[in-house]
């Protein structure tokens, strides 16, 4: 592992340990050019895979652009940052889970969408907008409108 202090590349693992909730190993290095101390986390990859996007294109699944546009959708939310991280982890054990390599773009965002519906509101409306590619204000109010038919509780009177 690199040392990010001066760039070597022999680094000595002084501890390992699981993380807490199991999904990683958190290392704890020393670069024996510099002595810089760091910390790793490594995860355990069942295999690669590639998402393939509305344009045909392949890209390898990146874990942290997952995870960076679930943050940008909860940014300025009350969601603590582990449900967030529980979140990533549950998507990327069912994309493992799905037993192939190549995965539709369709089908991660909406493994993201069913999360983040289930972890706050105005996140999963963020995400929707982008995922969704709303173009105008009547975009919003449609997709508005369909939760709070969803949401609302059935009239008593009627």
């Amino acid at each position: 592992m690199r040392c990010p202090f001066c760039g070597n590349d022999d680094s000595q693992v002084k501890d390992s340990r699981p993380t807490e909730d199991g999904a990683a190993i958190r290392r704890r290095r020393q670069c024996p050019a510099c002595g810089g101390r760091f910390t790793t986390f490594e995860r355990i990859q069942l295999r690669e895979l590639v998402i393939v996007k509305k344009s045909g294109k392949r890209e390898v699944f990146d874990r942290d652009k997952l995870a960076r546009s679930i943050e940008i959708a909860c940014r300025k939310r009350p969601i603590e940052t582990d449900r967030i991280e529980r979140m990533v982890n549950g998507v990327v054990r069912r994309l493992e889970s799905i037993g192939e390599s190549e995965i539709d773009a369709g089908t991660l965002g909406e493994m993201v969408m069913e999360g983040l519906q289930a972890l706050d509101p105005v996140a999963y409306i963020r995400f929707a907008s982008v995922y969704r590619d709303f173009r105008e204000a009547r975009d919003f109010e449609t997709f508005v409108g369909s939760l709070a038919d969803v949401t609302r509780p059935a009239d008593p009177a009627a």
